[in-house]
């Protein structure tokens, strides 16, 4: 059985900065120290998103799912400020429960006050992206979609 991504590639975050801000050099630090503690939780089978500020791990998710994580990451840092990375674990079947973001995830990060949202080129489906970086473009929130993050640089502020 193919995976239904096969059949709608342009629902999957493409390779780009999409929104008008980009990441500052700490948030390139954040989103490069996050995807690779993301892509560890990951290995381990616990969750696909992270919430980091400083190079500092605020909440990893886990069954509870990444709204939740990222809302508890807020709690955690009311000065706001977090980065947020959503990947695909590295044995994910893209089949079954592949990452994903829209609206709804664009809204917890402004309502917890995070800044910066990072997810995995090609591997994430990215639902009413019209919307999402129109509504990222107006609270002044940064999307990135990478295949490594080393890639962050390229979208340097």
């Amino acid at each position: 059985m193919k995976p239904a991504t096969d059949y709608v590639p342009e629902m999957l975050a493409r390779l780009a900065c999409l929104t008008a801000r980009r990441p500052t050099a700490a948030q390139r630090d954040d989103i490069q120290f996050g995807w690779k503690l993301a892509k560890e939780m990951g290995r381990l089978d616990v969750g696909q998103c992270v919430a980091v500020k400083d190079r500092s791990p605020l909440a990893i998710e886990a069954v509870e799912g990444t709204d939740e994580c990222i809302r508890r990451a807020g709690r955690l840092c009311p000065a706001g400020g977090l980065t947020v990375v959503k990947v695909a674990k590295p044995q994910q079947d893209m089949r079954f429960d592949v990452p994903t973001i829209g609206l709804g995830t664009l809204e917890t990060m402004h309502d917890a006050g995070a800044s910066v949202l990072a997810v995995e080129a090609a591997r994430t489906v990215f639902v009413d992206q019209p919307q999402v970086i129109e509504f990222a473009d107006r609270h002044k929130l940064i999307i990135v979609s990478l295949s490594d993050p080393a890639e962050a640089h390229h979208f340097a502020a």
